[in-house]
């Protein structure tokens, strides 16, 4: 599967973006679809994932602020980012993997075999 990430900009402290993944499958809905970030200095981490039947993980940096969700008919996932923090500020990746037959954390980087280029966010104080 081919995942293309957008949405990501230039915003204040306080703002909001809604970034963006497209998959390439008509199966979208056999996919579980997770958010993951990389901050300047940082090692990848998980933000925010929604599996196969809808349920949602966050991490606790994020939870409350950005709510994940996932358009299978449209093979499309977003992440809407409300009440941005400079330490938001990072590059975003969308990733999937297919949720069948296992169980799944959905958190671990790990999991997840498919994932898309980035999109830049960055959030000026």
């Amino acid at each position: 599967v081919q995942l293309q990430a957008s949405g990501g900009g230039l915003v204040q402290a306080g703002g909001s973006l809604r970034l963006k993944c497209v998959a390439s499958t008509r199966f979208f809905n056999r996919y579980c679809l997770g958010w993951f970030r990389r901050s300047p200095g940082k090692e990848r981490e998980f933000v925010a994932a929604i599996n196969w039947i809808g349920n949602q993980y966050y991490s606790d940096s994020v939870k409350g602020r950005f709510t994940i969700s996932k358009y299978n008919g449209e093979a499309t996932g977003y992440l809407q980012m409300e009440s941005l923090k400079p330490e938001d500020t990072a590059v975003y990746f969308c990733a999937v993997h297919e949720d069948i037959g296992k169980r799944y954390s959905y958190t671990l980087a790990s999991e997840y075999d498919s994932w898309g280029q980035g999109t830049l966010v960055t959030v000026s104080s």
